[in-house]
């Protein structure tokens, strides 16, 4: 018999706290009870999960201590991360955080399930969930790694306002409506920004590095050579995301899509002659990460490139940190059989 689980939402009243509700529905964690923490200011409001309504508590450590909470999931911003994922550690429970805050620190697992599920089985209290566009781009990464070795990467992205939250979601609309900007340095609408996040000394933004320094984590690849330009679109939900690769080893492109078909996690849209390939349109409200044109670089035979989709609110954050506290429980139950 399966053991019951208490987990905590941190941050529930965000983008990404209601989409929680929304994947706990879907990915059955056996839990018994559900405690919803938020700023003092959504504090009293409730919000439903399973047909019935929970009352947001106001995150304090008095209100966590006494609660027995095995797994927290969080999505309330780097500072709130910092303060209160040891504070949860500190009481039991097994932190899994979305922000930035944790990702890079050695002791702190970097988990993406299909990619390095064992990782997670190491933490300390506290587990990070990558940045969204780097999960999808791991999967695939991680089909070709193991094929033919990995030599370099390029990136360029393709990020949806939704990853901004709700206020890159309101100013594509208020940009729509010839409104001015107030959130992105200019109109997201009928613009796409080559900028997320702050530039830094190097000329790189704080996003491009993110994505260099927590795939090399992942794929546990230090040296690996990677580049990244990432840029915001004016679409609502999913990221896309170029990569130009260069292999270790001569490759196979039919032996690569064969092994992307059957990697989990992964659907295989390639089929140009019947202009089938990713799209956010069929990315959007799905778990999956959607992988298509394939193909050999034409000016080095040694290089490819492709194309992968996933919706960034899923798969980029919900969706990934409920399958790391499912893969906690399933360790646990089998240990414990």
């Amino acid at each position: 018999m399966q053991n019951k689980h208490s987990v905590a939402i941190v941050g529930a009243s965000g983008m990404v706290g209601r989409k929680f509700l929304e994947i706990l529905e879907e990915i059955d964690l056996n839990i018994d009870r559900l405690y919803l923490f938020a700023s003092k200011r959504s504090a009293g409001n409730k919000l439903t999960f399973k047909n019935q309504e929970i009352t947001i508590l106001e995150l304090s450590e008095e209100n966590i201590k006494n609660r027995h909470i095995d797994y927290a999931l969080f999505s309330a911003g780097g500072s709130i991360s910092l303060e209160y994922a040891p504070v949860f550690a500190k009481y039991g429970a097994v932190v899994i955080d979305n922000s930035s805050a944790w990702r890079m620190q050695e002791e702190i697992p970097l988990i993406v399930p299909e990619v390095n599920p064992q990782a997670a089985f190491n933490h300390k209290g506290i587990i990070a969930n990558p940045n969204c566009s780097t999960i999808q781009s791991v999967l695939p990464l991680q089909v070709l790694k193991a094929l033919y070795g990995l030599k370099s990467i390029s990136f360029t992205t393709y990020q949806a306002v939704s990853g901004s939250g709700m206020n890159g979601i309101a100013d594509l609309n208020r940009t729509q409506k010839g409104e001015e900007a107030n959130f992105y340095p200019y109109s997201i609408h009928n613009n796409i920004l080559p900028q997320i996040d702050v530039f830094l000394d190097n000329g790189y933004t704080k996003e491009e590095m993110k994505m260099v320094e927590e795939t090399r984590k992942i794929l546990e690849l230090p040296e690996l050579e990677i580049s990244a330009t990432c840029c915001r679109v004016p679409i609502s939900n999913c990221h896309s995301v170029s990569m130009h690769i260069e292999l270790e080893r001569e490759f196979d492109i039919e032996t690569i899509k064969s092994a992307m078909e059957t990697f989990p996690g992964i659907t295989l849209l390639d089929n140009v002659e019947d202009k089938i390939y990713p799209l956010a349109s069929i990315a959007n409200n799905t778990n999956d990460v959607y992988v298509g044109r394939i193909r050999r670089d034409c000016s080095n035979p040694k290089k490819l490139h492709l194309f992968c989709v996933a919706d960034n609110i899923r798969k980029g954050a919900a969706t990934n940190t409920v399958q790391i506290a499912k893969l906690l429980i399933d360790r646990k139950n089998i240990t414990q059989e």
